[in-house]
C-alpha cells in the first residue's frame, strides 16, 4: 500500500513519491494521486500496461495517461462527487 506523497501523516514522517507502505492505504485527492497507486499495483501484479489495458478493455495510452496522473473527465466527475459528499477515497490491496 502507499501513502499519498503530498500528505503529512499522523506519524509525522515525510515520504518519497511512490514509496510502498504496508500500514496505510493510498489516499486519493486528485488524478495525480491516483497515477502512482495504479502503477504500483500494476507492477506488483507483474503486468505491463498493455496486458492490464487488454484485461480491462482499455486503450494502453489511456491507462498510461491515468498512471501519469493526467486528469480525465471521468476522474474529475468522480472526485467532484466524492468531495461534495464529504468522503475520502482510498486504494488498498484487496484480499479477495
Amino acid at each position: 500500500m502507499l501513502y499519498c506523497p503530498h500528505m503529512q501523516t499522523s506519524h509525522g514522517s515525510s515520504l518519497r513519491e511512490g514509496t510502498p507502505r504496508s500500514d496505510q492505504p493510498f489516499r486519493l485527492y486528485s488524478a495525480a494521486s491516483i497515477g502512482p497507486a495504479l502503477r504500483h499495483y500494476r507492477e506488483e501484479a507483474g503486468l505491463t500496461q498493455s496486458q492490464l489495458a487488454e484485461m480491462a478493455g482499455l486503450n494502453r495510452t489511456y491507462l498510461s495517461d491515468l498512471e501519469q496522473g493526467k486528469e480525465t473527465e471521468q476522474m474529475r466527475r468522480i472526485l467532484r462527487v466524492l468531495k461534495l459528499l464529504g468522503v475520502r477515497a482510498t486504494l488498498q490491496k484487496a484480499d479477495w
